[in-house]
């Protein structure tokens, strides 16, 4: 049998070397943050779940090894503090690297590991998604219990390459990803909080897809079939390191677009017949995604998944 090679020269060393840089820039109680929370796209609200003080924030510029991030909507910044009435202390990644972005894997999860070193034990990714399952509305909240890895499935995945058991071992197990007693947990907050709600929390399966383009009509169809509920361009990376490291996850997708299922029009199709360029533009734009929408949807939401985190997190850890 082969000897697994030898693990990427340095990696841990790098990670260490950044875990220790951030806790110098910290107060005592900040050094070991419990939980870490990931802000996707139009969520950046979330940083104002935390406590007035302390509070530290570092852009990702000054953070050695993180790649800064380019997509509107993500500020780019990490936020220390503690949260709820027990002064849990947290750490906010507000803002993400993508592989769309141009950055490898390694890169695209590197502030996952720093939060292992630095003593997360609790992880809560959050993402803004395009709605597959057709009960859903834009503005639901799904909370993932499963994923599709369409890229990990044809070798863009974050632990091909050398494995260094300092993180994990060579072939960790993903069937329980998703940590059940945090969904639990998340289903009794949410109850509690919104006895007649306004919007609806889900739970679902999200297709990873690399992007950047949004999917075809074709492709949103073949997500649905293979079984997801959502598709997105992020989260997944994050959550397969995450589970690697021994850091148990909980994950959030916002419905922010509802993708088109239909079959689009062929271009010998007597609908178009007698429509002006501007009504045939019309229609068929009708369910195109855009990134406008997907912060408007964030900004819409932003208090519920703020008020839903603390309830989660008090639960957690007050016992």
């Amino acid at each position: 049998m082969m000897e697994d090679p030898e693990p990427l020269p340095g990696l841990y060393e790098r990670v260490q070397a950044t875990a220790e840089h951030l806790r110098k820039s910290l107060a005592s109680e900040l050094q070991y943050p419990k939980v870490a929370i990931v802000c996707g796209s139009g969520l950046g609200g979330l940083a104002d779940t935390i406590n007035p003080e302390p509070r530290v924030e570092i852009p990702y510029k000054d953070v050695p090894g993180f790649a800064v991030s380019t997509v509107p909507g993500h500020a780019g910044k990490l936020v220390f503090g503690t949260i709820g009435r027990i002064k849990t202390p947290v750490m906010l990644l507000v803002g993400r690297a993508h592989f769309y972005e141009g950055h490898a894997m390694a890169q695209v999860t590197f502030a996952t590991r720093v939060c292992k070193l630095l003593g997360v034990d609790t992880m809560i990714v959050t993402n803004a998604a395009g709605g597959l399952n057709e009960i859903y509305s834009v503005g639901d909240i799904v909370m993932l219990n499963d994923h599709l890895n369409l890229a990990g499935l044809v070798g863009i995945n974050p632990l091909i390459g050398p494995n260094d058991p300092q993180f994990g071992p060579r072939f960790p197990p993903l069937s329980d990803a998703y940590n059940l007693h945090l969904r639990r947990l998340t289903h009794n907050a949410w109850s509690a909080l919104h006895p007649t709600p306004s919007r609806t929390l889900h739970e679902g399966i999200y297709a990873f897809v690399a992007g950047p383009t949004y999917e075809t009509r074709a492709e949103c169809r073949m997500l649905r079939l293979l079984g997801a509920d959502v598709v997105g361009m992020s989260t997944v990376p994050e959550i397969i390191v995450a589970r690697h490291c021994g850091i148990r996850v909980l994950a959030f997708s916002l419905i922010t677009n509802k993708a088109v299922l239909e079959n689009g029009v062929r271009g010998d199709a007597e609908v178009l017949s007698g429509m002006s360029a501007v009504d045939v533009d019309d229609f068929l734009s009708m369910g195109r995604a855009n990134h406008e929408e997907v912060l408007e949807a964030g900004r819409a939401a932003a208090e519920d998944m703020q008020a839903l985190v603390k309830a989660i997190l008090e639960d957690l850890y007050s016992s």
